[in-house]
């Protein structure tokens, strides 16, 4: 039965050909037996985790030499859908070549990645990138018994959502690398806060130290600052001159220089500014501004303080900056 029978042709382009490939000829699957660990000198280590984020199940087989602490031979089998086989597919091979201590450090976001066809593009859509989760969760309970001791000694990481089992790095991770701007997107790539709901906000049935709408609003503010932060840094290079770019990346490059070099200094005295409108009178370019705070109703603001902000702009940015308060 061809694929476009199955599910919209729109829904199959949004999968790597990684992932397709994985789906249907998973190089991985299988199990390792008593007599196979035998022959390759090695450990037998069996583990099984099931995904309470989607139903899932997956049981992870290594082959381990106990000189070396080096997996020789890593299989699955999956009880889950096509996505979960893909990854738990390359979840398996990851594991191959590595010491113990080295897998442990593979995390669903490694999974994800290697499953992408190019770097910049999710392998598998929004809703099912939790598919991946449970490599985070088998690895950690196969090198629990193979050292004898509890899968929870691995745990370095603040777990968020413990429903999904998802940590404060991957969520933060995530947010970045997919440029996630609702806790909504969160849910959908990684199943943090589908279920109980109590890592979402306060007010929860548990009460949580940090919660998805922070993490988010944290991480939003930070990948903000980097942008404007970069492009300051591209127009004091020369990159990227005033006259090239667009009204938004106008506001943000002025934004960022008031930010390091005037704000703190009108805050100071309970007032602040801001960016009303850029208007090109060539050679000029007139910034429109409004004073806020005390500023709104200081004689400086047309006079010295005004005259600081132009020159500490024309030496950062443009010569030809003109201030005009509104």
């Amino acid at each position: 039965m061809a694929k476009n029978s199955l599910i919209s042709g729109s829904i199959w382009d949004e999968y790597s050909n990684q992932v397709v490939n994985r789906m249907n000829n998973p190089k991985h699957q299988g199990e390792i037996t008593e007599e196979k660990a035998a022959e390759l000198g090695a450990k037998l280590i069996v583990a099984d985790f099931g995904a309470e984020s989607c139903g899932d199940a997956v049981r992870l087989y290594w082959a381990v030499d106990e000189n070396t602490d080096k997996i020789l031979e890593s299989k699955f089998k999956s009880f889950g859908c096509g996505t979960a086989i893909a990854s738990s597919d390359v979840m398996a091979e990851l594991c191959i070549g590595k010491t113990v201590d080295e897998a442990v450090k593979i995390t669903n976001i490694d999974v994800e990645f290697a499953l992408r066809d190019t770097p910049d593009v999710p392998a598998v859509p929004p809703q099912k990138m939790h598919c991946s989760v449970m490599a985070y969760d088998v690895i950690k309970k196969a090198a629990a018994e193979y050292k004898g001791v509890d899968m929870e000694s691995f745990e370095e990481e603040q777990i968020v959502c413990e429903c999904a089992r998802v940590s404060l790095a991957t969520l933060k991770e995530v947010i970045k690398i997919n440029d996630l701007k609702t806790v909504e997107e969160i849910t959908d790539y990684t199943k943090a806060g589908a279920f109980c709901k109590s890592c979402i906000k306060p007010g929860g049935h548990e009460a949580k130290d940090i919660y998805l709408v922070d993490i988010l609003k944290d991480v939003r503010a930070e990948m903000e600052h980097n942008k404007l932060k970069t492009a300051a840094d591209a127009s004091a290079a020369g990159e990227l001159t005033f006259d090239k770019m667009t009204l938004v990346q106008r506001i943000k490059t002025i934004d960022s220089v008031l930010d390091s070099d005037i704000r703190p200094m009108l805050v100071m005295d309970g007032g602040n500014m801001e960016i009303i409108d850029i208007k090109e009178n060539l050679p000029h370019y007139d910034i429109y501004i409004r004073y806020l705070g005390s500023c709104s109703g200081c004689s400086s603001g047309s006079t010295g303080t005004l005259f600081a902000i132009e020159s500490v702009l024309q030496q950062k940015i443009d010569e030809n900056l003109r201030v005009l308060p509104i």
